[in-house]
């Protein structure tokens, strides 16, 4: 049984990149040059959005679970975060052009909302549940975020970020993946429909998530582990794959903030409106408070933020530039985040 569970995760996985990359970014790209948005406000906001849309609908369908299914929620979501920081910032750092200077200006807002985020998620689950006025405080602090984005430009003036938000995964597909991207595209209509795409993607993909945090469920049950363990792992991962491959191409044209800026501002948006938004919509309904998660969540929650505040050093002390050292490090990190988590789960 287990391996028809890990056919389905794949099978997921696999949808949700393709959707996303083929179709709720490129709509989202549109979207946001209707809006007159920079790059950079783009990428750490409409383009986070997208990439992050997953674990949003994760979080949603567990915490309307019936029976205490919280954790595959907040899990997936905080090892999203950990992963996109120090796998995807890693590999980007990694692959990037030796000694590539960040734009200083938007990283410091990136990490300053990113480091309160994280300080809120600590501070917030430490007694192993969440309000209703946190709940709300994490959305408000993203409307603030939203907003910086957006004027940020106005207060620290840079140049933007070169390119389009949009970057698509190329490379040789098998007859599977063809199959599969033929099928999606009669589904979908044509790009000029884009908003209509947006509204498509977000049903495939709220159906997709549905079907994870189940299978999820199931496995861990199977398996006599806790669903936290399967969440901060395997769901972490398998949704944060498609942003380490865009991030990586980004990374290669020369265009290391960009790469960046989407990790950032898509854990950003993961924290604030993937537990806010879920959480505060089933507490008003309920009138109660929602378990936040066990022991395993605070300690991967203890780890993202030291994680970012050894980046933040990291990129003080070598004067906003990433290399091959700053990737071997942050990835190194996050492998003895999973060995840890494997051993002592």
């Amino acid at each position: 049984m287990i391996a028809i569970y890990i056919l389905i995760l794949l099978l997921c996985f696999f949808l949700l990149a393709r959707i996303v990359d083929l179709f709720f970014i490129s709509s989202l790209d549109k979207i946001s040059k209707d809006l007159n948005l920079s790059n950079d406000a783009a990428g750490a906001t409409l383009m986070a959005m997208g990439s992050s849309a997953p674990e949003l609908f994760v979080a949603l369908f567990a915490v309307l679970k019936p029976g205490n299914h919280q954790a595959i929620g907040m899990g997936s979501i905080v090892g999203s975060a950990i992963f996109n920081l120090l796998v995807i910032v890693g590999a980007a750092a990694f692959v990037a052009k030796k000694n590539t200077k960040l734009t200083w200006q938007p990283m410091i807002r990136d990490l300053l909302f990113y480091t309160t985020a994280v300080a809120l998620l600590v501070l917030f689950i430490r007694d192993g549940a969440l309000t209703p006025v946190e709940a709300a405080i994490f959305l408000a602090v993203y409307v603030l975020y939203a907003l910086a984005a957006v004027y940020w430009r106005k207060l620290l003036p840079y140049n933007d970020m070169q390119g389009s938000v949009e970057e698509k995964v190329h490379g040789k597909q098998s007859r599977i993946s063809k199959s599969i991207d033929w099928f999606l595209k009669l589904i979908f209509p044509s790009q000029k429909h884009y908003y209509s795409i947006f509204i498509i993607s977000i049903v495939f993909i709220a159906a997709i998530s549905y079907v994870l945090v189940e299978v999820a469920v199931a496995s861990a049950l199977l398996l006599h582990i806790p669903e936290a363990i399967i969440a901060l792992t395997i769901l972490a991962v398998g949704t944060s794959i498609p942003d380490l491959f865009s991030s990586v191409i980004v990374a290669r044209q020369g265009r290391a903030d960009m790469a960046v800026s989407n990790a950032l501002g898509s854990n950003i948006f993961d924290i604030l409106v993937g537990i806010g938004l879920p959480f505060l919509v089933v507490m008003l309904v309920s009138g109660e408070t929602i378990s936040a998660g066990g022991d395993d969540l605070y300690r991967s929650s203890e780890i993202l933020f030291a994680s970012v505040v050894l980046l933040l050093i990291m990129l003080l002390f070598s004067k906003w530039k990433v290399g091959k050292v700053t990737g071997i490090l942050l990835i190194a990190i996050y492998i003895f985040y999973l060995i840890w988590e494997i051993l002592f789960m």
